[in-house]
């Protein structure tokens, strides 16, 4: 016992995580057992529970006690982790630095051993963010008591310590009885059969001989600047602005502190690029380029740097402006205190809109929400578009999108606050619906006014959606003993509850199916991919529910003047069902609407039942 846990402190017991959101698989090995398939990487979906909240109003993520219903932890901060656990096969979890309801989320039997490995039937190790356990403990404790957390920490289910804590206390708390050898070792097992599969002991021959050579090639260089491309939304296009001819256009002005980025292209937790191609770099291919900082950095707390951009715009054919984000306003352990665009960014804007004769393009750089409601309702600003933070061919992405040679296609992620939303709540509250004065969050429980919503994504053509499947209706017939649930009901606007409100799904085997298909006509003159968006709508009247749900998406490539045929199949109780309040997954009755995109009309879906 003793050597095992030696070697386990200087192999296993180390931060040995890959934290990627990579296919792990080897090709061809898909469908081998769980625990015997070899992998390329480890793939690790994380921080789970409930992480929120970095550093805001004085309260850390280290001490952050994220207080969450049932109901929410069940319809909201699960659901990812159960996709990548159930449709992802992933073989790692990391749990986070915050507590849930009081218990650290790395020490909670009810999050770890019982809902991710019980419930969701997770193959893998749990590993703790680094240093959660460390920083969650006085430094004045007692041995015992870092015996006795041990101990906890490993019957919870946390299998890995990223840092130094299990390293210095797992084996004399198991050789003085305090910790079980048996929860040791099933640690232990965790651990080294994902050691196994990928390769840490007898390696994997077909991928031994991989070096940079096999990483920077011309295909995976492309393939880079292909997710760039993917990933831009196209916020605002007045007139067709976008894209613009180089022909007519020659001469650009191109100003912004992201308008030479290179490495801020790479957001957080990046590898080292193959090379770089900045707005500069991709710009400069199409035509001639007169480059200005316009800021001394994102922060730009220094306004000598407008003045030199502004007569830059002035004899610009078109003036592309980059501005945005970057670690040093948003990050690890960094909340954002306003959702403006950080220093005298907004006034350069200002002033180049006043200054440019030709058409303005605002780029925005960033992995969150910025408010630019001034320019959205400016029509100096022709088009606006949102890059996140697209990678090492990030520039060379975002020109062939402004000159046209990719059509964009992208989806915004999340809602676009306006920035009077913060005054609205206190970060630290983690109800998504609205309690106490305090709004929704996420479109699903916010309905007032915003930026830009949720999904929001225009293109350079047009589409039309023909939905070619007919009304649907569901009579489910149940045993005498599934008894009927209730639910509450706004009884307005003519709504009447039903007789039958409710059954609770884990009563009954429901393998009921509807089948979606879009006819996807593309109208316009250019090729153009577009994001089908599917949307499941409750019944009119139930009090806490949700206004509309993702319960699928798609993209789908169509050319100029043709269509495709889009098809999706859904689970009546995983698209139709909601959470109730006391956190019981529930199939209402009534007429539920089926919505695709932002469209008008929707497709009901009628559920009744029979015994």
């Amino acid at each position: 016992m003793g050597k095992r846990l030696r070697d386990t402190r200087r192999r296993s017991l180390c931060s040995w995580h890959v934290s990627l959101c990579s296919w792990q698989d080897v090709v061809g090995t898909e469908d081998a057992d769980l625990n015997s398939r070899p992998l390329k990487v480890s793939a690790c979906c994380k921080h789970y529970a409930a992480y929120d909240l970095e550093n805001w109003g004085g309260t850390d993520r280290f001490s952050f006690d994220a207080r969450v219903t049932e109901q929410d932890m069940l319809e909201s901060f699960l659901p990812p982790f159960e996709m990548c656990i159930k449709d992802g096969d992933v073989s790692s979890v990391m749990c986070s630095y915050n507590r849930v309801n009081g218990i650290p989320a790395c020490a909670d039997p009810k999050l770890l051993r019982d809902t991710i490995r019980g419930e969701l039937g997770f193959h893998g190790y749990i590993v703790s963010d680094c240093d959660a356990i460390q920083l969650g403990i006085p430094p004045q404790s007692s041995t015992d008591l870092f015996f006795f957390l041990f101990s906890s920490l490993v019957n919870s289910g946390m299998d890995l310590n990223c840092g130094l804590y299990y390293e210095a206390y797992a084996e004399n708390a198991v050789m003085q009885g305090k910790a079980r050898e048996e929860d040791v070792d099933t640690s232990l097992r965790n651990l080294y059969i994902v050691l196994t599969q990928v390769g840490f002991f007898d390696g994997i021959p077909s991928y031994e001989s991989l070096d940079k050579k096999d990483l920077c090639t011309k295909e995976h260089i492309e393939l880079a600047a292909d997710a760039a491309r993917q990933g831009i939304v196209l916020l605002k296009n007045i007139n067709e602005t976008l894209p613009l001819d180089p022909a007519k256009l020659k001469n650009l002005a191109l100003i912004g502190p992201h308008a030479n980025a290179t490495i801020e292209m790479l957001g957080n937790y990046a590898g080292v690029p193959c090379q770089y191609s900045s707005p500069l770099d991709g710009f400069s291919a199409y035509g001639k380029v007169t480059y200005e900082m316009g800021c001394n950095n994102v922060t730009c707390d220094n306004k000598t740097f407008i003045m030199p951009a502004v007569e830059a715009s002035k004899n610009a054919d078109a003036t592309i402006l980059l501005v945005g984000l970057d670690k040093t306003v948003e990050g690890e352990g960094l909340d954002r205190n306003d959702l403006l665009l950080p220093g005298y960014q907004t006034e350069l804007i200002l002033q180049v809109i006043v200054a440019s004769k030709g058409p303005i393009i605002l780029v925005i750089m960033s992995g969150s929400a910025v408010d630019i409601s001034f320019s959205k309702t400016d029509d100096r600003v022709k088009a606006i578009l949102w890059a996140g933070y697209p990678g090492e061919e990030g520039g060379r992405a975002i020109a062939d999108v402004v000159y046209g040679k990719y059509n964009p296609g992208g989806r915004l992620p999340l809602t676009w606050h306006q920035n009077d939303y913060l005054s609205m709540l206190p970060m630290t509250s983690m109800s998504l619906r609205p309690v106490n004065n305090y709004p929704g969050r996420t479109y699903k429980f916010f309905n007032g006014s915003v930026v830009y919503p949720f999904g929001h994504g225009l293109s350079y053509t047009k589409f039309n959606y023909t939905l070619r499947s007919s009304n649907m209706s569901f009579n489910i017939k149940l045993g005498e003993d599934i008894p009927y649930r209730d639910m509450e009901y706004y009884m307005a606007n003519n709504t009447e509850k039903p007789p039958c409100p409710a059954i609770l799904i884990a009563d009954f085997s429901c393998k009921d199916h509807f089948e979606l298909d879009i006819e996807v006509k593309n109208i316009g003159a250019k090729h153009g991919n577009e994001v089908v968006l599917v949307y499941s709508k409750p019944p009119t009247g139930i009090v806490g529910t949700h206004a509309k749900q993702v319960i699928g998406f798609k993209r789908v490539f169509v050319p100029a003047g043709g269509s495709q045929n889009v098809k999706f199949e859904f689970n009546v109780c995983k698209s139709l069902g909601i959470v109730g309040y006391n956190a019981y997954k529930l199939l209402p009755s009534g007429e539920h609407k089926i919505i695709i995109g932002d469209s008008p009309t929707s497709l009901p879906i009628d559920i009744s039942f029979q015994k």
